[in-house]
């Protein structure tokens, strides 16, 4: 499997399962309806856990546009390859978001809100405030990137040099916990995107998607978890090269 095989099939599990969860707790007649916060955030860092271990040995499982350029600012990452792992980690969202609506398709006819329809494809704040909801999404992805590269400390490389470099050096079940955390500890402003392509992909899907009456799919807001998170992960890779 390439590089961009294993985004795509990564970034596709990672939606799949995170947006599963998301609709399982929050769509009506589900078995997991009302569950809660913890179950989603749960549910969160093992989809990541997940798609880590599977696309790891093959793209270095970035699954993140803001991973990605994080990584590439801090000189750990071709920029080269940025745009094709961006591709792939977009086409993997579509991917994962149509699924999820496929599988609860049932659920969504019997969910009359249209704004909990549109919470199971991408993100919105709880409290609308420009500022403070960029700010969320920076903090949150800072936190993200900045663990991240610490994590890998000084020898960022993976074992076999066929494998690029990426979060897959790590172990997958440490960035699983790192998410769970940033979700329990910062997610609650705006519902933690902190990954572009984990947003926009299934926003677009909302839009082009079937979706039993589902009202908008709030495009006014749709830029803050795109530059929040690449916010983030500069000033995370600013400061481990200052530090």
């Amino acid at each position: 499997m390439d590089a961009f095989t294993a985004e795509v099939i990564g970034t596709f599990l990672l939606i799949l399962l995170g947006n599963g969860v998301v609709a399982n707790v929050i769509l009506n007649k589900t078995k997991g309806n009302n569950s809660g916060w913890i179950v989603i955030t749960f549910g969160w860092g093992m989809a990541v856990f997940i798609a880590v271990l599977v696309a790891q040995d093959f793209s270095g499982a970035h699954l993140n546009p803001a991973v990605t350029i994080g990584l590439a600012s801090a000189g750990k990452f071709a920029w080269s390859e940025v745009p094709i792992y961006i591709v792939a980690q977009m086409i993997g969202a579509f991917l994962g978001s149509t699924l999820v609506w496929l599988t609860y398709r049932d659920h969504y006819s019997e969910t009359p809100d249209q704004g909990t329809k549109l919470a199971t494809f991408c993100t919105a704040p709880q409290i609308r405030n420009t500022f403070s909801n960029l700010f969320s999404e920076a903090i949150g992805t800072f936190v993200l990137v900045f663990a991240v590269l610490y994590m890998v400390g000084p020898n960022f490389a993976p074992a076999d040099s066929e494998v690029p470099a990426g979060l897959g050096s790590l172990g997958a079940l440490p960035v699983g916990l790192l998410v769970f955390s940033i979700g329990m500890s910062l997610g609650g402003t705006t519902g933690y995107a902190i990954n572009p392509a984990r947003d926009l992909g299934p926003r677009i899907m909302h839009a082009i998607l079937p979706v039993h009456q589902k009202g908008g799919s709030q495009w006014d807001y749709a830029w803050i978890p795109i530059f929040g998170p690449v916010l983030g992960a500069l000033i995370a890779a600013l400061l481990f090269l200052t530090l």
